[in-house]
């Protein structure tokens, strides 16, 4: 495969990841934080930080098992 095509599939599966973290946890969030303090930037600075971080994990966790699977080869 080209690298180019393994690097669209790698952003792509990051968007997947990030927005299905937003999805399951940003009510949780925003009811645990207040309205008040959900307003902060430091507070979604902190959520979003997290999101980006998890969401990078699990796609380079992701592209080693697709690898491992020979479904990609990089």
């Amino acid at each position: 495969m080209e690298k180019s095509t393994i690097v669209i599939i790698a952003i792509l599966i990051f968007f997947v990841f990030t927005y299905l973290f937003w999805t399951l946890t940003s009510a949780y969030a925003k009811k645990e934080y207040g309205k008040k303090l959900w307003k902060h930037g430091a507070t979604r600075l902190a959520y979003w930080e997290a999101a980006v971080l998890y969401s990078a994990g699990l796609t380079c966790i992701t592209l080693f098992v697709l690898n491992w699977a020979s479904v990609l080869t990089f």
